[in-house]
């Protein structure tokens, strides 16, 4: 169910389905910054001009616009699922720079070079050509913009059992995903309760107990609430379309996409990376 547009319809039936049901209104504003700090850590926000304007390339409920609108003069969220674009509308309706649309990464109303940023988190692995994607959002930058984006990592930077353990829940994951909204829902709440939150509380008290546990499976949830730990087991468990990328690929698509000075964050979660179109040459590739 691959088309022209970059998109697949299942997986985003899927996360109109998932956003819908965990909106993100739930979450205390103190949980929100810190997951957004981890995401935007490298974002080079001293390099924006004032009232600089920007896209949310794949918006979902609109959780990180919450935080990205105050600091910047317009912001363009997109989402190719009505559900959660209706999601995001009602999240950000209390801030009057931010515009909510319905659209594919690859048909975003937003003039080709006019934006001053961009970002895309968590969204560009589970599109039919996510290197495509990069560069149709990369072509809607001005020249000296900036582009952040988040694609789940390949366990590059992971022992070979930690690659053995997931490997052995990707069986799980093509079942689950591929069943009804209401299976899929209730299967990952299962998860989330039985696999998530007792790893993720392990690697609490283990940190506590002065042990490091940054290298344990879930052990980037162990600060999280359940309710963190429950939308992301849907997400994990029920999108049916679902890549990973090592470092070295992502660099190779953003410089094919024709970004610069690309820098990657050193901490969970992986991999984001940052990258600037150059100010005098540099148009992606079509």
């Amino acid at each position: 169910m691959h088309s022209k547009e970059n998109r697949d319809e299942r997986v985003i039936d899927g996360f109109g389905d998932e956003w819908s049901r965990f909106d993100q209104r739930v979450l205390s504003e103190a949980e929100l910054q810190v997951m957004f700090e981890s995401y935007f850590q490298i974002f080079p926000w001293s390099e924006l001009p004032p009232d600089a304007t920007g896209f949310d390339a794949g918006c979902g409920s609109g959780r990180w616009a919450r935080l990205v609108a105050p600091r910047v003069g317009r912001l363009i969220c997109v989402d190719a699922s009505e559900a959660a674009a209706a999601v995001a509308q009602e999240n950000l309706s209390a801030l009057p720079n931010c515009e909510v649309h319905t659209a594919s990464i690859s048909a975003m109303p937003i003039p080709d070079e006019s934006a001053d940023f961009g970002y895309s988190l968590g969204v560009l692995h589970h599109i039919p050509d996510t290197a495509a994607g990069i560069k149709s959002c990369v072509r809607k930058l001005k020249a000296g913009g900036v582009f952040l984006v988040y694609l789940y990592y390949a366990f590059d930077n992971r022992p070979p059992w930690f690659r053995l353990l997931w490997s052995a829940t990707e069986p799980v994951r093509a079942m689950v995903s591929r069943a009804p909204h209401p299976l899929r829902f209730a299967v990952s709440q299962v998860i989330a309760t039985f696999v998530y939150w007792p790893l993720a509380r392990t690697a609490r008290l283990l940190e506590r107990l002065g042990l490091s546990v940054d290298g344990l499976p879930l052990s980037y949830y162990r600060n999280r609430t359940f309710y963190v730990m429950r939308t992301d087991a849907l997400d994990r468990f029920g999108t049916r379309l679902e890549k990973r990328f090592n470092r070295a690929e992502i660099a190779t698509m953003m410089g094919e996409a024709g970004l610069t000075d690309v820098r990657f964050s050193e901490s969970a979660p992986f991999w984001c990376a940052v990258g600037k179109k150059p100010s005098t040459s540099g148009t992606p590739a079509a």
